[in-house]
């Protein structure tokens, strides 16, 4: 098991709830429906990955290998640049669109991680 994927994944999660809780019952009333549309999409994203680190590391009990770490760095970096970036392109309106330039390295790193967890499957355990 890897503890600090864990405890890193449960803080993701609560920031998750947080900032969910946040978009509905604060800022829902002050954006258009298509920021609150962009709002929602980082805060589905935060939580899915939220859950995908914790899964990883538990897995990492099974496959400690360097793909398994790697896979969980990718989670952690993908969903704060994924989420962030269009948290605050939500919340601070078009001026700031050149935010949503950055959203995919985010989401390639998400992915990144799903293929990282995905290789980390087939290759021999090192521990």
């Amino acid at each position: 098991m890897h503890k600090g994927f864990i405890q890193t994944a449960s803080l993701m999660g609560a920031l998750a709830v947080m900032i969910g809780a946040f978009g509905s019952h604060v800022i829902k009333d002050h954006i258009d429906a298509n920021h609150l549309a962009i709002f929602e999409t980082a805060n589905r994203y935060h939580f899915y990955h939220s859950f995908a680190l914790m899964a990883t590391g538990i897995l990492y009990k099974e496959f400690p290998v360097k793909w398994t770490r790697f896979a969980g760095i990718l989670f952690i970096t993908g969903t704060c640049i994924f989420s962030i970036s269009l948290y605050l392109l939500a919340m601070l309106g078009d001026e700031y669109k050149f935010l949503g330039a950055i959203t995919p390295i985010g989401g390639m790193s998400m992915i990144l991680g799903w293929a990282s967890l995905l290789r980390a499957l087939f290759v021999k355990k090192t521990a």
